[in-house]
This record gives C-alpha cells, structure tokens and sequence, in this order.
C-alpha cells in the first residue's frame, strides 16, 4: 500500500468500506464510508469563476518531419531540443500512419488483454491535512472494446451525441465540472503494462523506430545501458481514459525525457511548464496550492515532495497570475507530445482515447539527472535509476569511440551538445569521489579495492546510489556514501572505517583527467559551480592518497526464493553487517587475492591491516511468492546533521514511508532472470536497483536494475 510521508494511505480498496456500481446509463456511483472523499465543495484558492485564462495559454511548438527526418528519432528530438525545451512540452506530427489500429491490436494480437481502472475524484482540494486527493482507488476490470463502450455511452448521455465537441468547449467543460459538476469519478487505466504498436510486418508505423517498444533502447539513449527493464520507463505503459480523466501536475522521475503517442480516440489537452521554470513551479505550488500543515519539510523541496506522488491537479491560471510560462497542447490521434527534462506537465482526456507512454535519456540528461538525485537524497527517497552507474559506462563508451576513431585514423567524431554533458557531468562526478577519499584519507580511514564491486549500493543514510565507492564503520553498519564524509568529524570509532572502492577506479580517474584537457570543461564546470569548494591545505585535483589496505572476509550468501536458488556475486563484506575487529596476520583471509589498485599503500602501516567479519549471521531472505530483499532499517540509519551513533542492528523495516511506487513492476521478470544478473544482498541497506516502489509495512522488497557490460557502439 502506498504511503504518504506523513502515513496517509494514497490507495484505498474498495473492500475498504467502499463500493462502486454503475446504473443502467453507465454512470459510476459510489456508496460507503469513503464517497465523502468525492464530494465537491468550494474553494476559495482556486476560482476559475471567469475561464478567460484559457485563451492566454499560448500553444506548444509542433513539428511535421519529413519521412527522411523521421528515420531516426532521437537525432530529430535532438535537433529540435534546443528550441522546443524552453516551452518544456512539444507535439511531433508522425509521418507515418498505422496501418493496424490500437483496437485490434489489443483484442485480437494480444488475445486476453483486460485491465484494472483507477477511480480518480473529478474534483479539486484544499490541498491541507484533511483535505487531499487520492486516485488510486480500484475500479472495474474491462477489456479494452468493453471500456470503449462504457466511455462513450457516457459521452452520449452528458451531449446527447458521440460526436466531434470543439477542444476549447471540453476544456472549459472540465474546469468547470471539477469545480461545481455533478460528476464525482471517473475511471482512468493508466500505467498498464504493455503497448498497442502493431507487430506485423505490414504496418509501417510498427516497424519504425518511433514503436516506442523500441525506443528506449535506441543507440543514442542512455537507458539502453540498463540490463533489466521498467516498465514505464524502458518499456512503455498504456493509458486508456474516458471523459475527464486526467493525469496530475508532476515531473518524470530522475527528469526523465518522455514521449507519449496517441493511438486513438478522442484528444488530450496537455498543460506544460519548462524545465527552467520548474523551481518556481515549485515554489507557487508551496506558497498558493498546499497548506504548509501538509509539507513533510521545509525549503525549497517541500512540494517537490508531495508533487512526487502525482496526485495534485490545480488549474493553470494559478502558474499565470505568478508569472509561471505555461504551454498547451491539444494532441489528436497520430501525434505524439515530448515532455523535456524536469518539465512539468498536466492535462485531460475529451472523451475514449488509448495513449502510449516511455521513457528515455540522451547525454544531456545527465545535468538533470544530478539535480534529481540531490532531490531524491535531500528527501530520503529510493532512486530509480543508477544515475553513477550509467554515468560511468556512458563516460567510459564516448572515450573508447574516440579512441577507436583516433587509432584508425577516422575523421574526428563531431563533439555533440549532448556528449559534452556528459563529460562536465562525469569529470563533476570524479573530482568529487577523489576530494571526498582524501578527506577520508586524513581520518584514517583504511581502503578495499573490490574485486567483485559489479552493482549499485544505497547509501543508508540519504539512499544515494554508490557506484564508484562507499565507507563503513563501527558507528554505522551500513554503507555510507562519500556525501556524508564530513560528517565522519563526529564519529567515535577512530580508525575502524574502510573504504570500499572499484577496482577500475584508475581507469575512471584516467578518462575524466582526460576529458578535462579538452577546451572549455572544466571552465563550464566552474561556471555552474559544479565543483566543490577546496578548504583543506594541502589537497590538489588527484594527488595521490596513502590508505592503509583492509583485508576483508568474503563469503558466498544463498537466498530461496520460489524454489529458486540465486548465488551471490558480492562480496561477504558487503553481505552481512559487518563488525571491525583488529586482526593478525596470520588470521583467515579472502579467497579473493588483494590489489593494491589505484591507491598507495603506507608501507609503514601494514601492520595495522583490519579484517572485515561477518558477526551478525542474519537472515538473508525470505518468501513471499516473489524474490524478496531486506529492506534497510532506519535504526541503523544516523541523523545527516549529527554524525553517526552507534545503534544495534533491527530486523525492522521503519523506512517504508520513505519510498514509493509510481509504476508497477511485473514480478515474473525478476523471477526469470539469471543467477548471473542478480546480486543478492545480505546487507540491510544494500538494495539492487528495481522501479520505484512501495514496500510494505512488515515485509519489503528491494531489487534495481543492472547494467550492461559495455560495448562499444
């Protein structure tokens, strides 16, 4: 069950005291404890008593490719960007017709194919503690032709007809319906597995590259880097809505790029904001829509926060009186609406219409992706994406292909907008690891070189990936990012810290100092303040940095599941919770041979080598019809502004609050895959990367999405 940060159920059953019936028109009425939640009253933040700010919304761009332009997708978006992102929305004419409509496709191709509605309140709140909107309640389950027919009978029955209404009469009809109608819900299918895009070889838009079943993996797109796929974001979702539904004010998560296409039925009005725009956004949300009784925190991220559970729709006249630029676009059958990074975005269906929905990232997603990152660990919320991971594999494929062209003597690769992202993104990245070891360096942390360190770990303080490295120590069992390194000042346990580091690390260190040389990097990096403020005397950019080498004790770890059994490939270090203990050397080691890599080793201080042991024995796993994960423990977890204390170990799980689902994600994937691609951690906080999700009170799960090896491409 979804959770609010304050605990408020965002999903309601309808075994819950609720029951839903439709008369003989159709119309879906509710009865029980919750109809209340549905009931309209007025409100005095948001009156659109005078509609005349719909005629000063301005429309989006729309673009018409030719069918040569429309070859290859990501390079036309490209080629588009730079002017269509500064209205955050744009539409795309397809060149391209399909030649099986959506409705075929998913009652004949896709034989069986039904869904489960949302119920969505038509109406506007008062955004406080006792008034909030949730639309996540249950509805009936249809076949696609079933819905359709439901859907328009209702259309008839409120206009008499099923015909053609103008957009800007439906868009008037929904702001004042959600403000003083008569219609309580309506049913929305949104986020449903699958897509409507044609598998036969005759349609010309399915087998395009534009069949957004295809896009995400796109040579260009840096989701492709993602082994395990999500639905939702590297496969795409379905969205099949009636009269008025609607989809809240929210930004894609990581601010992601979106493309949504329009398979059939009637038009969708979308409302945008741009990205630029999006603090502001932000702030006009906190100040003139949510009551600050609401806000979890404080600043700027408090409705960041709330917005993230996509459940807040205003009406736009709100962002216009507040200087806020806002974009319309109406989208028809044949047309798809890019949304760009950190964009805003909002809007409603004029009656049956089936839509299609993905995600992806180009190079220059990656700023984006660094901002959403602090938002997410500013808020303690689980990520979706190994943001590190895929920087470092994107960062280490742009160096081999220039590499490859220089020793076969190619014509220069032209220096793209998007790849010079992501070489200020990823030199950002490791300057900041180095600085962040050689703090731990004057603390007297010691250094393992992993030889196994192939996932992402979460930070179990603030739940940052941690892909390059992370420290742990007596005082907190956990693994910590290199974010929390000055915190360390407070900590008790002296020494008794050990850095974990990638073995590659020097390969990484090598291709950033690299990039560096080229014109204009690190004076754009300087410009947007990316690098961090150097007080220490002493410090200079990759000097080298003398750690004592820890030894550590590796350990298989076994986990069941369904009968399955799944053998980890981490190492015992990070399996178990682990107890520094000083250690001879004559004591057990690891079966794996130690590396100095990339660090020095203090000759002088081999004598204090420690052994990293697994004292705890926990329980690695258990059943729940599914591969499961502990989740991590919050009484593990130390207070960012205090330092670190020393806590036992819980089974307990008091973080659930703290992350949440957007879309749903298939359990039989994540059963199907290979020992090999999973790491199974025995580690409380460690989690493998999965779509955003829920856990629930009393037995969580945790799994993330790998990356591929890298190729070169």
């Amino acid at each position: 069950m979804m959770t609010r940060s304050g605990g408020v159920p965002l999903k309601t059953s309808i075994s819950w005291g609720t029951r839903t019936h439709r008369n003989v028109d159709g119309v879906l009425h509710l009865s029980g404890v919750r109809r209340e939640a549905f009931l309209k009253h007025k409100l005095e933040k948001f009156d659109i008593s005078n509609l005349q700010w719909i005629n000063d919304i301005p429309e989006c761009p729309v673009f018409y490719p030719t069918k040569e332009e429309f070859e290859n997708p990501l390079d036309y978006i490209q080629q588009i960007a730079p002017m269509a992102s500064k209205f955050g929305i744009c539409k795309i004419v397809s060149p391209l017709v399909a030649s099986v409509p959506a409705g075929i496709v998913l009652m004949k191709e896709k034989v069986g194919f039904r869904f489960t509605t949302r119920v969505q309140p038509l109406r506007l709140a008062e955004w406080n503690e006792d008034d909030k909107i949730s639309f996540f309640m249950s509805g009936r389950n249809y076949t696609f032709r079933e819905f359709e027919k439901m859907a328009n009978k209702i259309f008839a029955r409120r206009y008499s007809s099923a015909g053609y209404l103008p957009d800007k009469y439906l868009e008037e009809e929904f702001w004042n319906e959600i403000t003083n109608g008569k219609i309580e819900s309506v049913e929305y299918a949104c986020d449903i597995d699958g897509s409507a895009f044609s598998s036969s070889s005759s349609d010309q838009l399915g087998k395009s590259k534009w069949n957004l079943k295809k896009l995400s993996r796109h040579p260009k797109s840096i989701l492709r880097l993602l082994r395990a796929a999500i639905p939702g974001v590297t496969d795409p979702m379905l969205y099949i809505g009636m009269l008025f539904s609607m989809f809240a004010w929210h930004v894609e998560d990581h601010y992601l790029y979106s493309i949504n296409y329009h398979h059939c039925g009637a038009s969708k009005t979308w409302y945008g904001v741009p990205g630029h725009a999006a603090f502001d956004f932000e702030k006009v949300v906190r100040e003139h829509v949510y009551d600050h009784e609401l806000l979890s925190t404080k600043g700027n991220d408090a409705a960041f926060d709330v917005l993230l559970e996509k459940t807040t729709m205003f009406p736009p006249n709100i962002l216009l009186q507040n200087g806020i630029p806002v974009y319309k676009a109406v989208q028809k059958p044949g047309e798809f609406v890019v949304t760009f990074p950190r964009a805003y975005h909002a809007g409603f269906s004029h009656g049956f219409n089936c839509g299609e929905a993905v995600n992806f990232a180009t190079g220059d997603w990656f700023s984006f992706g660094y901002a959403a990152s602090k938002h997410y660990a500013f808020l303690k919320r689980s990520p979706l994406l190994p943001y590190e991971e895929l920087l470092c594999k994107e960062a280490l494929l742009l160096s081999n292909r220039f590499s490859n062209a220089v020793s076969l003597n190619l014509v220069q690769i032209k220096d793209f907008p998007s790849q010079r992202s992501v070489k200020i993104a990823f030199v950002q990245l490791i300057r900041f690891q180095h600085y962040a070891r050689w703090l731990l360096m004057n603390f007297g942390a010691r250094m393992h070189h992993s030889s196994d360190l192939t996932g992402t770990v979460l930070c179990s303080i603030c739940k940052r990936d941690c892909y390059i490295s992370y420290f742990q120590c007596n005082c907190n069992l956990q693994p910590v990012c290199l974010h929390h390194v000055k915190e360390r000042t407070n900590c008790s346990c002296g020494g008794n810290c050990i850095v974990f580091l990638r073995k590659d690390l020097p390969e990484l260190e090598t291709v950033a100092r690299k990039f560096e040389q080229e014109d204009g990097i690190l004076e754009e990096i300087e410009r947007q303040n990316l690098l961090c403020t150097i007080e220490e005397d002493g410090y200079r950019p990759y000097c080298k940095t003398k750690f004592v080498e820890a030894l550590v004790i590796e350990e298989k770890t076994v986990l069941h599941s369904q009968g399955l059994r799944f053998m980890s490939r981490n190492e015992g270090a990070m399996h178990g919770s682990p107890v520094f203990q000083p250690h001879s050397e004559s004591s057990t080691l690891s079966s794996i041979g130690l590396d100095d890599g990339s660090l020095e080793i203090d000759d002088g201080e081999k004598s204090k080598r420690t052994t990293l042991v697994d004292c705890s024995r926990r329980h690695s796993g258990s059943e729940y019809g599914s591969l499961q994960f502990i989740p991590s423990s919050d009484k593990c977890k130390s207070d960012c502004n205090t330092g670190f204390s020393k806590v036992p170990m819980q089974d307990s799980d008091d973080s659930d609050s703290e992350i949440f689902r957007v879309k749903r994600r298939s359990s039989m994937m994540l059963a199907k895959r290979s020992a090999n691609d999973l790491i199974i951690p025995r580690f409380p906080g460690q989690q493998v990367f999965k779509r955003l999700k829920k856990l629930r009170q009393g037995g969580g799960s945790a799994h993330f999405p790998l990356i591929k090896e890298q190729s070169n491409h």
